[in-house]
């Protein structure tokens, strides 16, 4: 399972490789429009909505920083809470200690930290790696083929397929990846049909060492980006009450060596430049010719180490 990876965040990266590329400005705005806390924003990685402030439409631009500005406010009132329930458990436990109070100190302390580092990552204007990290549940940009020509868009990582009710999400928690062996099967209506392509430095896993869960950061020794094949769907409540959703899942192989030596079972899929347009334009009819495509993917050892 590729529980996280570090991907091309921003527009531009795609451009430098991918000159022809458009961005489906409206899905951007569609999916990160700030609706003034009626509900949640969409989570995206920081590099992208920084970006989107730059380059979107003024109007997006305006809502997106004003959106900062709220979430900024929202983080000083949690701050301040938090600091006086650590100053309040300090004096009570001058008197008495008291597990509580302890409690209070420890989760209060990890609290004020936590919202130190989001005030500050909102108000940063440098890139760091962390701005470019996603997780399940988070959109990241997918190219995609539309009408002949490469798009990116907008899309959440964990899968929903069409026709599939909402509960899924929670019924099917694993939805961001698909294995290759179950591709004819769960994910019959999608392979063959709505194929896309993320663009990642390096992906992220849970393994096991020395019995303890660790969390181990691969990254090819080429340095060379990754072309993850994934697999995506636009999902359209029959109801009408909910909006529509942009979601993909990366497909997994088996490991790579070095990874199964590593402590992991799965490996994502990273094609071959010369085979990005077949697999955005696939042909339902041929899976051979897909499966060909992971057969002569790329094999540049991935070096790993504990992530930080």
């Amino acid at each position: 399972m590729c529980y996280s990876a570090q991907v091309y965040a921003e527009f531009k990266q795609y451009q430098r490789h991918f000159p022809d590329v458009e961005m489906d400005i409206e899905q951007y705005v569609k999916t990160f429009w700030w609706d003034r806390g009626l509900n949640p924003m969409a989570k995206a990685p920081r590099a992208t909505i920084r970006e989107l402030q730059q380059i979107g439409p003024p109007e997006l631009q305006a809502n997106l920083r004003e959106a900062d500005v709220a979430a900024i406010a929202l983080l000083e009132q949690e701050l301040f809470a938090q600091r006086q329930r650590v100053v309040e458990a300090e004096r009570k436990l001058q008197t008495k200690v008291t597990k509580k109070a302890q409690d209070d100190v420890r989760i209060g302390t990890k609290k004020v930290e936590a919202a130190k580092t989001r005030i500050a990552g909102l108000k940063r204007t440098e890139w760091k790696p962390a701005d470019s990290r996603v997780f399940p549940g988070v959109y990241a940009p997918v190219m995609v083929m539309e009408g002949g020509r490469r798009v990116l868009k907008p899309m959440r990582y964990q899968c929903r397929p069409a026709g599939k009710p909402a509960f899924y999400d929670a019924k099917y928690p694993g939805t961001y990846n698909a294995r290759r062996d179950n591709l004819e099967g769960f994910w019959g209506g999608l392979f063959g049909f709505s194929h896309g392509v993320m663009v990642a430095d390096r992906f992220y896993e849970h393994v096991e060492v020395d019995g303890r869960n660790t969390i181990l950061e691969f990254v090819p020794r080429t340095a060379e980006p990754m072309l993850i094949a994934c697999l995506w769907s636009h999902w359209k409540d029959p109801k009408g009450e909910e909006p529509d959703l942009l979601s993909f899942a990366a497909i997994t192989d088996a490991p790579e060596p070095e990874v199964a030596a590593a402590g992991h079972d799965r490996t994502i899929i990273n094609i071959k430049p010369e085979h990005v347009d077949a697999w955005l334009n696939p042909d339902p009819t041929n899976l051979t010719s897909l499966y060909a495509i992971f057969d002569d993917k790329r094999h540049p050892y991935y070096e790993h180490r504990e992530a930080a």
